[in-house]
C-alpha cells in the first residue's frame, strides 16, 4: 500500500488532520511529518500573546501518524481491508511525556515502534521531534479498531 494510500483512509480531514506526509512505514513501525499552520484554530486561545501547540493535540498528531495510519497499514498487509472502510479507530490508552513547545509553522516528525499488534488491537513506542531533531514528547499509545453500527 502507498502512503498517500494511507493518509486517504485516514478517518480525519481538515481542520483535524494531522498529517501531511508518511516517509517510511514497514511492519515493524512507521514515520511522517506535520507542519503546525499558524492560522490553526487551537492557537487563538492557547495561549494569549505566546501561541503553544496544546499537548492534547501533539498526543492526536502522534496517534494519527503512530497508530492509526500505522494500523492501516497492517491491516492490509494482512488483506483486511473491511475495517478500513467501515470501522473506526478506538484509542484506548495514551501515556505521554512532554519535553519541549511546538509554536505555529513548526515541523515535526512522529517516529513510531510496534510494540504488538494482534486481534486488531495495536500498541506502540511514539516519539516526536522538531526540526532540530530534539526530542519534543514521547510515550506509549494503543487502540483498536471496531466496527461502526
Amino acid at each position: 500500500m502507498k502512503t498517500d494510500q494511507i493518509i486517504s483512509l485516514l478517518p480525519y480531514q481538515s481542520p483535524f488532520l494531522f498529517v501531511d506526509e508518511i516517509h517510511s512505514v514497514d511492519e515493524d513501525g512507521i514515520t511522517g511529518c506535520y507542519t503546525y499552520p499558524e492560522s490553526s484554530f487551537f492557537y487563538k486561545g492557547h495561549f494569549k500573546n505566546n501561541p503553544i501547540t496544546p499537548g492534547v493535540i501533539l498526543t492526536e498528531t502522534m496517534a494519527q501518524i503512530g497508530l492509526v495510519a500505522f494500523g492501516i497499514y497492517l491491516l492490509s498487509l494482512k488483506g483486511d481491508t473491511d475495517p478500513l472502510t467501515k470501522g473506526q479507530v478506538a484509542l484506548t490508552s495514551t501515556e505521554m511525556n512532554f519535553f519541549k513547545p511546538v509554536y505555529p509553522n513548526e515541523k515535526v516528525e512522529v517516529v513510531s515502534k510496534k510494540e504488538y499488534f494482534r486481534f486488531k488491537k495495536l500498541k506502540c513506542k511514539v516519539e516526536m521531534f522538531n526540526a532540530k531533531k530534539e526530542l519534543v514528547c514521547r510515550g506509549m499509545i494503543s487502540g483498536f479498531l471496531v466496527k461502526k453500527s
